[in-house]
């Protein structure tokens, strides 16, 4: 990773004791806000992954098999750096959109 500044936070990418990620992004999306697809709201969904991205200003829907993501989805591009993801009591995902709100997420019907 990198610092604010630009410098480097590490230069180790594993150390003993560390579980390695089961997925990652290069360049960094810096991610924020991630949610696990329950809900039956969104069946073509259902069992996906959501992490939101910083750095490109997207939400990035991320099908799994097991632990492995298999293919990934840009969605919500371009709207603001996306800040925060919630799947609500109601079911329906929330993401949370700098210098826009709470964008709720509505399945095609």
């Amino acid at each position: 990773g990198v610092n604010y500044v630009g410098t480097k936070i590490s230069d180790y990418t594993t150390l003993p004791g560390i579980e390695p990620p089961i997925h990652y992004w290069v360049p960094s999306i810096a991610p924020s806000g991630m949610a696990f697809i329950s809900s039956n709201v969104y069946p073509e969904w259902k069992g996906n992954l959501l992490v939101g991205s910083l750095k490109f200003q997207y939400v990035s829907r991320c099908v799994l098999d097991g632990k492995k993501v298999i293919k990934e989805e840009k969605i919500l591009e371009g709207l603001g750096r996306v800040r925060s993801l919630e799947q609500g009591p109601d079911g329906y995902i929330y993401v949370g959109i700098e210098n826009l709100g709470i964008v709720k997420l509505l399945p095609e019907n």
